[in-house]
C-alpha cells in the first residue's frame, strides 16, 4: 500500500506538468499570434507599396537646385511629405562625388540642404497632396554648387517605400 506521503508527491508532480503545459502551450499561442500579426502587417505594408507608384518625368539643374519633376502614378495618395526621402548623388565645384540625403523642410535658410514643393497640378481634390495622377514639382537647394557637366543621380522614395530614381546632368 502506498504512503500518504507518496499519493502527495505524485499529486504535486501532475500539477507542475499540467502548468508546464499551460505555459508553454500559452507561449506558443501566443508567439503563433505574433506571428500572424506580423506577417499580416508586412502584407499590408507590401499592398501599400504595389498601389503606389511614382515617375520622375524630368530634371533640371541651375548652379545650386535641382528641379523634379515627379508624377503619382499608382492609386495611394501621398502627403507625409516629411517622411519622403530623397537622395542624390552629385559632383561638386571642387569635382567631389557626394551622396547626400536630402529632408523636406518648407521654412528654413537657402544655404541648407533641402528640398521644398514647387507646386501640385492640378491640385484640385486634395490641396496640398499628391492624389493620383497629378504632379508634383520639386526644389532640391543644395549648399554646394554643382559641377558643369557632370553625370549626376536621385533617388526619391515615398513614406511606403515606393521609389524612382533618374539620372541628370548638369
Amino acid at each position: 500500500m502506498m504512503g500518504f506521503g507518496t499519493v502527495i508527491a505524485a499529486m504535486v508532480s501532475v500539477a507542475v506538468i499540467l502548468l508546464a503545459s499551460y505555459v508553454c502551450s500559452n507561449g506558443g499561442f501566443y508567439m503563433a499570434d505574433e506571428i500572424t500579426d506580423s506577417v499580416m502587417e508586412m502584407q499590408e505594408n507590401e499592398n501599400e507599396i504595389l498601389k503606389t507608384g511614382i515617375e520622375i518625368t524630368g530634371i533640371y539643374t541651375d548652379e545650386a537646385d535641382i528641379f523634379v519633376s515627379l508624377h503619382n502614378m499608382g492609386s495611394t495618395k501621398i502627403g507625409d511629405f516629411n517622411h519622403m526621402d530623397v537622395i542624390v548623388n552629385y559632383s561638386n565645384t571642387s569635382g567631389n562625388a557626394k551622396t547626400t540625403w536630402i529632408p523636406y523642410q518648407e521654412d528654413a535658410g537657402k544655404l541648407e540642404n533641402r528640398w521644398i514643393i514647387r507646386g501640385i497640378s492640378p491640385d484640385l481634390v486634395n490641396p496640398g497632396i499628391l492624389d493620383p495622377d497629378e504632379k508634383m514639382e520639386l526644389q532640391i537647394l543644395l549648399k554646394d554648387s554643382l559641377e558643369n557637366k557632370g553625370v549626376n543621380w536621385i533617388m526619391v522614395a515615398t513614406p511606403n517605400g515606393a521609389k524612382t530614381s533618374g539620372y541628370f546632368y548638369t
